[in-house]
């Protein structure tokens, strides 16, 4: 395949494709059989790896996002996992230093995600993500909505708790506010749709879901998801490192608490 487009030469066209790298089926070696890699600005790119967000698709991104990280690859300054993707900042200069051309040092730079990510393992062989335990309690005033929700379904208010309690989700991403995390996995069956009325302000530790994600507010502030519970865990930690309780790539499960037991969490030191 051809050389990438050069950063001048892309922007001449106002088109942001820089390639595509397939792998053929037989290739046993590589988690990551195709992707498309962007250009995003004039110091980044975006490594596409599907479209469809489904655990297979997260864990695919968060390997990737993993094995390019360490060792750093030259000139990148950061990466950033999201649902689908993992984009790569880069600093010119410090490509320059390390050799790359630079009437192409987007090319230069593709390549070599393109190298590192041939050696990708199998999803077998990769280590088993973190599993993080969330204490939730779903009473009363803790969820709000469990009770309209459940209505809408056709369920119980215990049936709704339990079904959001006994699944395991994946942190897809990190976003809206500090340690807000994107949680997939939610049961097809609790899927609804944001509230008509986003409320003006949700307590920190509000756990809600909304369409075919779950997800926790991490500090006090505004939003439109279904409130069915509140976690006592401080998920934004300014004082700490690092500063959020959950990670993308994470593995998150629910574990119902009394209210009685959420206030004396609270108590604790």
């Amino acid at each position: 395949m051809g050389g990438v487009d050069s950063v001048e030469a892309v922007s001449a066209r106002g088109l942001s494709l820089l390639l595509r790298f397939g792998f053929g089926e037989s290739t046993a070696l590589s988690l990551v059989n195709s992707f498309d890699i962007t250009l995003l600005g004039d110091g980044a790119l975006v490594v596409s790896l599907g479209e469809r967000v489904d655990s297979a698709l997260s864990r695919r991104v968060h390997s990737a996002f993993g094995w390019l990280s360490s060792p750093p690859l030259p000139g990148v300054l950061e990466l950033v996992p999201a649902a689908t993707s993992v984009t790569l900042f880069y600093s010119p200069h410090e490509l320059v230093m390390a050799d790359a051309p630079v009437s192409d040092l987007a090319g230069w730079l593709a390549g070599r995600v393109r190298e590192r990510l041939a050696t990708l393992p199998e999803t077998d062989a990769l280590p088993e993500s973190r599993l993080v335990e969330i204490p939730v309690c779903y009473s009363g005033e803790f969820g709000p909505d469990v009770e309209d929700v459940a209505a809408r379904l056709g369920l119980s208010a215990e049936e709704l708790i339990a079904r959001h309690r006994d699944a395991e989700y994946f942190v897809l991403q990190l976003g809206f506010a500090p340690g807000f995390p994107y949680l997939h996995g939610l049961p097809k069956e609790l899927s609804v749709p944001r509230r008509a009325v986003p409320r003006t302000v949700l307590p920190a530790g509000s756990v809600a879901i909304a369409n075919e994600q779950s997800c926790i507010y991490p500090v006090a502030i505004s939003g439109g998801w279904n409130l069915i519970g509140r976690t006592p865990l401080k998920l934004f930690r300014p004082g700490c490192e690092p500063p959020v309780l959950l990670q993308p790539g994470d593995r998150v499960v629910f574990r119902a608490i009394s209210p009685d037991e959420f206030a004396g969490w609270e108590e604790s030191p």
